[in-house]
């Protein structure tokens, strides 16, 4: 009697899971002191306006304050024309990097954005920490795979674990952490991606969380839930939310172009206009100082008058368009979501005015318009549902959030809005490095519901030249395709290409689905 063959153990999961904690652990480590450091110096520079606001003026300390400020402009200039990709929040060079279409020095970006962020943040800059401690990661996740001596899509795992586990040290959100790697960055949700992504996550969040506590960074509560015969509210902030959302994108979008018409200074010489600008917001509003997590955490206590609230958010929206627009090293990420809860509170004010909206129901609004505004601006709900609820620390809101994300999305897809980060890579200018030229690599193209490949065969399919199908995984297993194979939904095809030729094919793939789409509907 034959004896059953023993199946092979698989060790993949486990090898990917390890690799991804100690991912997490290092950037975890990075990102906590990042995130220390840029506390540390916007609790300075508070002290330093409010000791002015105090006492009389003099001129040298005005000099002094002047001259500290100019001299951290001109340092972070010079850090950025020696690397230019430490500009902005990171996460746009992050997807150019999964998708191939750009390359970058791990150890290069890894110190100088550091550096930079802290010198732009920690003055008190209208900037996030999350997406600079993304590239953070990311370039630790690169460096580790370097280590190891790892390429192709065990390099990008690494680097998307090191992503998720930014996030998840910036906010203490390893959930969200993940489902932003999966949903904005790398676009695939395949078993392997996401449990490295999750690895990573969690390891980086079991070091912040010994740094800072366990506090939820935006810890805010409310007394009673949102009724459900309230939720015509929802919609009508959630229709605001896009509108703003949408007038977001368009003016973030133009900045670079009028920086570069109204200052004629060098793109890395443009961080002085706001680094000169933030000395007059510091004076007269300290507290308005930063991403905006402390605005945020301040309305549990206390939330202003209309007329101040309308104050805040134009100032708080025009200086995070100049803070951001000059391409300094930051993000968006806080600002948007400082924004998104300031958009909350004047709605919620201005209907209880009207008497429409009971006082107790301003603190769910203000929560919920967080989540609203980001899924908008980033097109990407389920992880502005999850990152509000993490960083609140309350899973009790969960459906309105929900409603609010949706109907602020939508409105933003219906003008036309497209994913803020993807419209950032858009404007990019990414040359192509010696090191990207004839490397093979692979393109994972998930086949979504709804799809027009599903049902269609592989020999009828007019694959791009520049691609080679060589597997399709389905589930747990990998199909090897054959001129018969039958692609479904749920599938994830992979494509065998160049380095340099991804994002080609990735265009290529997209849009011949949506010729046969257009093909299927005309029939």
């Amino acid at each position: 009697m034959a004896r059953p063959v023993k199946e092979k153990f698989d060790v993949t999961r486990l090898r990917f899971v390890l690799l991804g904690l100690l991912v997490g652990l290092m950037s975890g480590t990075v990102v906590s002191a990042f995130r220390y450091c840029i506390e540390v110096g916007l609790r300075y520079s508070r002290l330093v306006y409010g000791h002015l606001r105090i006492t009389p003026f003099v001129w040298w300390q005005w000099a002094l304050l002047i001259g500290v400020n100019l001299g951290l402009a001109l340092i972070v200039a010079w850090l950025l024309k020696k690397e230019p990709y430490i500009s902005g929040s990171g996460i746009p060079q992050v997807e150019g990097q999964l998708a191939g279409e750009l390359e970058m020095h791990w150890w290069s970006i890894l110190w100088r954005k550091f550096v930079g962020g802290v010198l732009a943040l920690g003055p008190g800059l209208f900037l996030g920490r999350e997406g600079p401690s993304i590239q953070l990661g990311a370039s630790v996740g690169q460096g580790l795979a370097a280590g190891f001596k790892l390429s192709g899509t065990d390099r990008r795992l690494l680097i998307a674990s090191g992503s998720a586990a930014g996030l998840a040290a910036a906010f203490n959100a390893p959930i969200a952490g993940t489902l932003f790697v999966l949903e904005e960055v790398y676009h695939n949700f395949s078993p392997l991606v996401w449990l490295t992504a999750l690895a990573g996550a969690i390891g980086s969040d079991f070091v912040s969380l010994n740094v800072f506590g366990l506090v939820p960074v935006l810890h805010l509560s409310y007394s009673r839930s949102l009724p459900v015969s309230s939720y015509w509210h929802l919609i009508l902030l959630g229709i605001l939310l896009g509108l703003f959302g949408y007038l977001y994108q368009r003016i973030l979008l133009v900045m670079p172009r009028w920086y570069r018409n109204l200052t004629h200074l060098p793109r890395p010489l443009q961080g002085i206009v706001p680094f000169l600008l933030v000395i007059l917001v510091g004076y007269f509003a300290p507290n308005l100082l930063g991403g905006g997590n402390g605005l945020i955490v301040g309305f549990g206590q206390y939330v202003p008058s209309l007329l101040v609230l309308i104050a805040i958010f134009v100032v708080r929206f025009v200086f995070s368009m100049i803070s951001y627009g000059s391409g300094l090293p930051g993000g968006i990420f806080l600002p948007i979501l400082s924004l998104g809860a300031v958009i909350g509170a004047i709605y919620g004010v201005f209907m209880n005015q009207l008497g429409l909206l009971p006082h107790v129901y301003i603190m769910n609004l203000i929560i919920f318009s967080m989540a609203g505004y980001f899924a908008g601006i980033g097109k990407a709900p389920f992880t502005a549902i999850l990152l509000v609820t993490e960083m609140v620390g309350n899973l009790t809101h969960l459906m309105p959030l929900a409603v609010l994300s949706l109907t602020a999305y939508l409105v933003v897809d219906l003008l036309g809005g497209a994913p803020i980060y993807e419209a950032l890579l858009e404007q990019m200018t990414m040359p192509k490095t010696v090191q990207q030229l004839h490397r093979p690599d692979r393109l994972e193209i998930p086949v979504f519901f709804g799809s027009p490949l599903n049902g269609k065969m592989v020999r009828d399919m007019p694959w791009p030249k520049e691609a080679l199908l060589i597997g399709i995984r389905r589930g747990e297993q990998e199909v090897i395709p054959h001129g018969d194979s039958l692609i479904r939904e749920g599938d994830t095809l992979v494509l065998l290409t160049d380095a340099t030729q991804r994002a080609r094919v990735k265009r290529r793939v997209d849009a011949l689905s949506a010729a046969l789409g257009k093909t299927h509907q005309n029939s």
